[in-house]
């Protein structure tokens, strides 16, 4: 079919256009319009979650990795918004909106794949987590002695490393994201293994790449 390449038993478009990423911040909107109390409920996580990190790392006098926290906490979010694919799931497919259910998504289909997902993504953020500390290592090992706050950032060092490791931490978001764009909402909608999940997320992002950038962005 033209404009579509099958990669194993997923069908890959290779022609979408910013018309489609209207269509689906459309349809997103609709079904928040129609069943709010979801949309809020996980909207409440995300912040409830970016609260924690705040205080947690205030707490313990660690506020300089705020940044650090801030930049690699997207990497969760995929997963955080399986409960939100099952909702437009089921609006779609007109099954009921049961708690039970949504809140459940994260188990699959009884095959534990999205949760296999979940692990992924928790592994990368512990993963860019261990890189942060090595670039802070390398960036501010002595020059941060005598400086706090804005004036430790603001020094050539500290410059240098918030390009470092935006650079690092954009890869390292780009490859995820890649990975997870599509799959996850895959799996929630079929009988799929993570592994055929992930190979048509990629293949998507790589038959539409500008399309795909822009919606990352």
């Amino acid at each position: 079919m033209a404009g579509q390449a099958q990669v194993a038993p997923v069908t890959v478009a290779r022609n979408l256009t910013t018309n489609d990423l209207r269509a689906a911040l459309a349809a997103g909107w609709a079904d928040f319009k129609a069943c709010p109390a979801f949309g809020l409920f996980f909207a409440a996580i995300y912040v409830a979650a970016g609260l924690f990190l705040y205080f947690v790392l205030f707490a313990r006098d660690a506020y300089l990795w705020i940044i650090v926290a801030s930049a690699g906490f997207p990497l969760l979010a995929p997963f955080t918004a399986v409960g939100l694919y099952e909702v437009s799931r089921r609006r779609e497919a007109g099954l009921p909106m049961r708690w039970s259910a949504i809140l459940g998504a994260s188990r699959g289909r009884g095959d534990e794949q999205i949760l296999t997902m979940g692990a992924i993504l928790f592994v990368a953020f512990s993963f860019w987590l261990m890189i942060a500390h090595g670039i802070f290592a390398v960036f501010m090992a002595d020059a941060g002695v005598g400086k706090e706050g804005l004036e430790l950032f603001l020094s050539g060092a500290g410059l240098a490393m918030l390009v470092v490791g935006t650079i690092a931490g954009a890869l390292i978001a780009l490859a995820f994201y890649a990975i997870t764009v599509i799959s996850l909402p895959l799996l929630v909608d079929r009988d799929l293994d993570c592994c055929t999940a992930i190979i048509g997320s990629l293949a998507t992002v790589r038959s539409n790449t500008v399309v795909m950038l822009i919606w990352a962005v």
